[in-house]
């Protein structure tokens, strides 16, 4: 029936725009008709004839007003009656409109040039309507008996040739035995054999057989499971009494393990104690040594007694280092280093430890190379002491083992991340020494340790402090190939407020002229000169361009010798790699390795060399101004080394042996700074320091802690005793001079803090 409704209301739509179509039409056939009488009327002016013609138009039956117009818009004849009414014309006029407008221009064949005016016709469309509407009712009624009639004769068909057989399916289905449903079939109704129902029916029963067999199946596997769960049961009593019992032997396990967790914890404290006890009794004699040999050293001495002393003194500091590399380890694997998170630039660092080691490379006669990437950031957020202790461990450990060739550092930064490369032509490792080489006292093999020294702590410090700094260290080697040590950290570039340590711009001169790069393609600083020059912005001329500008070269006899005598551009500039070259007038040198600070100085002065202003001497510096000291210190030695120290420096000492006398001694006199050792007998340098600062006329008063006691957790004592500062045995005129000046600075208005 729906499909019959749409069916009809497509025909109905058909309709009405065939209706609309036919309508205009009708009048456009009667205007053709009527245009040549009215046009003759309208000629003649005949007003007669016009009305004869109208009445005759206005007998059409959806014509209500028709009229002859001249050509200046007055009417000549018209004629019109009013519109039908009928309680249907809301419909018409909502379909067809209430009515329409038709005009026709009027001439004559013999004057078509002339206008005679128009033919005006106004229709009403309920004529039209009405007739379309009539045709749409009995198409809507016809249409709905004809879907009725065709509704009813196949709910006849479907019920007789599908609902009644389907029925009798459905009847049989509801005697199935729910107890026994798999002997149930069901019946194949008449005359449905071979259609689509019997299909069914025969698909049906074929799927009860199959329920019947997996019910077989599934009764046989009921039963085997009781007998399974049976034998489960006894299985699981067994092993819960099995789990039972071991689960009393874990947790005598755990006890086990917590009393050897507490057991480890004691053996780690005892041993912490006992490495503060060791660095403090192994410092107080080394520093009595290495500070009498200093004193010693300071005199006048005969040639041989003076080298006889400097190598004695060289074994002390070697011994020192030894000692820090140790306590060193240990802080790490106790867990008591503590790593500073600063702004520093590490390529301030990574150039400083190269020109510290360059002098090594040197004696040996190979070339040390710093090779930077120029877009390295200037300052890095990390602990600049312990990756400076990296990087000297490498460098050293390269020099030491390179006989040939070249040592290179490369930084690169990538990913918040930076990477550090010692690359080394130096005598290699085997497989099996690389998987030792990061143990502690050990080396790649004992013929390197006969013929090279050394403890082998160097690498073992490196590799714990990268992975303290969540690093990674890695390590590729082969025999007489060398050595390529990578260090990856994660050190954050830091962005600071004034762009510390940033180089100004070179000058358009040098931009404009350019740098002639006289040097052997083979030299090893090539690449590092080149890219640095390239960052600037500084073109690159070869040896062959007319002279100009900077010409960059080296002292050592090359194929460019003779184009430095010649060259007149504005002036020379020297790589050495000796480090004892000296410029002549109008010339310039840089030491190698090369250092981006010293290259910019060296492009960017005009002239000859500027001579940097004169530091004062550190004779001059230390007799600024005399200080009154007291050193509190037990040891006789220690004793004499430091007051010999402090006294040359120009300041007042007096020496007491422990606390308790300190604190005499400050009743009776005042003291601008107090070097005060932490471990003294009667009264150590802690309770002193407390008692101190229980008095409020000394609350201000600078005291610096000294001892040989070197862990984290001795340096925080001292910091919570109340001490202002920190420096370790043995005594190191340097350190003693740098914080009695940061002290006396801070305690001294009339001296600025820049002094």
């Amino acid at each position: 029936m729906a499909l019959g409704l749409v069916l009809n209301l497509s025909q109905v739509t058909l309709d009405f725009f065939q209706a609309r179509e036919a309508m205009d039409e009708d009048i456009q056939a009667l205007m053709k008709i009527s245009r040549s009488p009215a046009s003759q009327i309208a000629y003649n002016i005949d007003v007669r004839l016009a009305e004869e013609l109208l009445d005759g138009l206005l007998q059409h039956p959806a014509i209500i007003d028709t009229r002859i117009i001249d050509p200046d818009g007055r009417t000549l004849a018209a004629a019109s009656e009013s519109s039908p009414d009928s309680r249907y014309r809301w419909v018409s006029d909502l379909l067809f409109g209430s009515s329409r407008f038709y005009a026709d221009q009027l001439s004559v064949p013999q004057l078509a040039n002339i206008p005679l005016g128009q033919l005006a016709i106004t229709i009403d469309t309920y004529h039209y309507g009405l007739s379309f509407l009539q045709r749409a009712g009995y198409t809507l009624a016809s249409g709905f008996i004809k879907s009725l009639v065709l509704s009813v004769m196949l709910l006849l068909l479907f019920y007789f040739m599908l609902t009644k057989p389907m029925l009798k399916v459905v009847k049989a289905l509801s005697k199935v035995d729910t107890e026994s449903p798999e002997k149930i079939r069901l019946p194949v109704p008449l005359k449905h054999l071979d259609d689509e129902i019997g299909l069914m029916i025969n698909i049906v029963n074929d799927h009860l057989g199959t329920i019947d067999s997996s019910l077989a199946q599934l009764r046989a596997a009921e039963t085997a499971m009781k007998n399974y769960s049976s034998q489960l049961e006894s299985e699981v009593v067994d092993r819960t009494r099995e789990i039972s019992e071991k689960n009393e032997a874990l947790q005598r396990g755990n006890r086990a393990l917590i009393k050897a967790k507490e057991d480890a914890v004691r053996r780690a404290r005892s041993r912490a104690a006992f490495l503060a006890n060791m660095s403090h009794e192994i410092r107080t004699p080394l520093n009595g040594v290495l500070g009498m040999l200093s004193l010693a050293l300071e005199g006048e001495l005969a040639t041989g007694q003076r080298d006889r002393l400097e190598i004695a003194y060289n074994a002390g500091q070697s011994l020192l280092g030894l000692l820090n590399d140790i306590l060193d380890i240990s802080k790490v694997e106790a867990g008591k280093l503590n790593l500073e998170v600063i702004p520093f630039s590490l390529r301030r660092l990574v150039e400083e430890c190269a020109a510290l080691h360059a002098q090594q490379a040197r004696r040996k006669h190979i070339d040390l190379v710093a090779d930077l990437e120029p877009d390295l950031a200037e300052t890095f957020l990390g602990d600049p002491t312990r990756t400076r202790q990296i990087i000297n461990n490498l460098l050293s450990n390269a020099i030491k083992f390179t006989n040939t060739g070249e040592v290179r550092i490369q930084v690169k930064q990538a990913n918040g991340k930076v990477r550090l490369e010692v690359i080394d032509t130096g005598i290699g490792m085997s497989a099996e020494g690389l998987n030792r080489i990061f143990a502690p006292f050990a080396q790649a093999d004992s013929d390197t340790t006969r013929l090279y020294g050394g403890t082998g702590l160097g690498l073992t410090l490196c590799r714990q402090l990268v992975e303290r700094m969540h690093g990674q260290i890695l390590l590729d080697s082969e025999p007489d190939r060398g050595t390529h040590f990578t260090v990856i950290l994660s050190l954050p570039s830091h962005k600071p407020d004034l762009d510390q340590g940033k180089l100004s711009a070179v000058t358009d001169e040098l931009r404009s002229n350019g740098v002639t790069l006289a040097l052997p393609r083979e030299h090893p600083h090539r690449t590092a000169v080149e890219k640095q020059l390239r960052a600037w912005g500084i073109p690159i001329r070869s040896p062959n361009t007319p002279n100009r500008g900077v010409l960059i070269t080296v002292p050592e006899p090359s194929e460019f010798s003779d184009l430095a005598d010649s060259w007149q551009g504005e002036r020379v500039i020297w790589l050495d790699s000796s480090g004892t070259y000296t410029a002549q007038p109008f010339q310039s040198s840089v030491t190698l390795p090369l250092q981006r600070e010293a290259l910019h100085r060296a492009l960017c002065q005009p002239g000859p060399a500027r001579t940097e202003p004169t530091a004062p001497s550190l004779s001059e510096r230390e007799r600024a101004r005399p200080l009154t000291l007291l050193l509190v210190e037990d040891n006789q030695v220690n004793q004499l080394v430091a007051s010999t120290m402090l006294k040359k420096m120009g300041h007042i000492v007096d020496v007491v042996e422990n606390g308790q006398i300190a604190l005499k001694a400050l009743e009776m006199q005042d003291y601008d700074i107090v070097l005060m050792d932490c471990q003294m007998p009667v009264m150590d340098g802690y309770t002193a320091t407390r008692r101190i600062r229980e008095n409020p006329g000394w609350k201000d008063l600078p005291i610096i802690a000294v001892t040989a006691n070197v862990m984290q957790g001795d340096r925080d004592d001292c910091f919570a005793a109340g001490m202002n500062d920190y420096i370790t045995k043995p005594y190191n005129r340097q350190d003693l001079l740098a914080v009695i000046q940061r002290w006396s600075r801070q305690h001294d208005p009339a001296q600025p803090a820049g002094s």
